[in-house]
């Protein structure tokens, strides 16, 4: 059964906010997903925090 969180963010290339669905149930991985707006190649990198909660960073792929 997959996992997958709406979550909103901001394109790092054109800035477009974004509606992206996550899979926050395998806990801290990274994977590229192009952008719907701008197809820019979006580094999206999950990590858990102390509390248990998965956190979306996103990046340029130049970064």
């Amino acid at each position: 059964m997959l996992y997958q969180k709406e979550t909103f963010i901001n394109c790092p290339y054109c800035g477009e906010s974004i509606d992206v669905l996550v899979d926050d149930s395998s806990g801290e991985q990274s994977y590229y997903e192009d952008c719907s707006v701008c197809c820019a190649p979006i580094l999206f990198v999950l990590t858990e925090d102390e509390s248990g909660e998965i956190q979306v960073d996103v990046r340029r792929d130049d970064e």
